[in-house]
């Protein structure tokens, strides 16, 4: 089933910053959509929570070095 999320993220300092997280979720089989702004420390996400579970999502930007909230 297709769900959408947005998380608060911290850390997000630029448009290299979006784009390290962008890239990092992109790569995870499952993800639909990522749009990140560092201006709003929000990532917006569309997933297939058939194969990732949210709290995978927010690992993965954790282990990119950022603060999920």
């Amino acid at each position: 089933m297709i769900e959408s999320a947005s998380i608060t993220v911290t850390g997000m300092k630029c448009v290299g910053c979006e784009t390290t997280v962008k890239n990092t979720l992109e790569a995870l089989d499952g993800i639909l959509l990522v749009n990140a702004s560092s201006k709003n420390d929000q990532v917006d996400i569309e997933f297939d929570n058939a194969k990732i579970s949210l709290d995978d999502i927010m690992a993965s930007i954790s282990n990119a070095g950022f603060n999920v909230k």
